[in-house]
């Protein structure tokens, strides 16, 4: 049995990308020998762009994207064509170079001027699609997660009221310091997950990384404390800048 949760040091972001890219491959082909389909709910932020091209171009003619269906973790609110939607970088990058059919790509309808409708939106969609009821949670397949320097996770950012959330699956959430809503993964769905894997390059994450992994403060102040799958598998895979700070460095 793989072990739960796991942390891997690569030495760049190059690296990173690379192993990221073999681990979704892998996963892929895990989970098809015993499903029709595969589940992912994309991050935004910068990190993924890497990965997003290499899937797009290393693994264009090896991976069956008929059976990939897309999902995302957290979306600005912002229409689809903006230069900050994370469904835009993730379009430009990786869903637009590869064979993956229009059905299977379910992005956050974060045009709508009401960010807590789209939420709501999204939610119905994802019940939908994975045809549960309210009570119960849907289970990705795998959840691609990032890390800011402050913590945050998806956008569950620190002392906003959405780390508190137990029974919605999505929710909308004022980002004080951007000043602007963000539409979320909730904590408890991403702890659904069979596999939830971040992804964290750069120094400026070292402090950060350090107190999540290894630290004593709380959940609140460190939001992605909080992803702790209940039986899948967590991944924490790291370049040697974001790890610098770490008294173990994993595998």
């Amino acid at each position: 049995m793989a072990e739960r949760n796991k942390l891997r040091v690569v030495p760049d972001p190059n690296s990173l990308f690379q192993v990221a890219a073999e681990e979704f491959a892998a996963q892929v082909g895990s989970t098809l020998k015993s499903s029709d389909r595969f589940t992912v709910a994309l991050s935004g932020g910068s990190t993924p762009k890497g990965l997003f091209s290499l899937l797009a171009t290393n693994y264009r003619d090896r991976l069956p994207w008929n059976e990939i269906f897309f999902f995302w973790g957290d979306e600005r609110h912002v229409p689809p064509d903006n230069s900050e939607s994370n469904y835009r970088v993730a379009h430009e990058t990786l869903l637009s170079k590869v064979p993956v059919p229009a059905t299977n790509v379910f992005r956050v309808p974060a045009e709508n001027p009401d960010a807590s409708h789209a939420a709501q939106e999204y939610e119905r969609t994802l019940r939908e699609f994975f045809h549960t009821t309210a009570g119960t949670l849907p289970q990705f397949d795998l959840i691609l997660l990032g890390m800011g320097p402050d913590g945050h996770t998806a956008s569950l950012f620190p002392g906003t009221s959405s780390l508190q959330e137990k029974t919605k699956l999505v929710v909308a959430t004022w980002v004080e310091k951007f000043k602007t809503y963000r539409i979320t993964f909730t904590a408890p769905l991403i702890n659904q997950a069979k596999t939830v894997m971040f992804l964290v390059s750069g120094a400026d994450k070292s402090s950060a990384l350090k107190e999540v992994l290894e630290g004593q403060q709380s959940a609140e102040l460190f939001p992605s404390k909080l992803i702790k799958p209940i039986k899948g598998r967590l991944i924490w895979l790291v370049d040697e800048a974001a790890a610098a700070s770490l008294s173990r460095k994993g595998a």
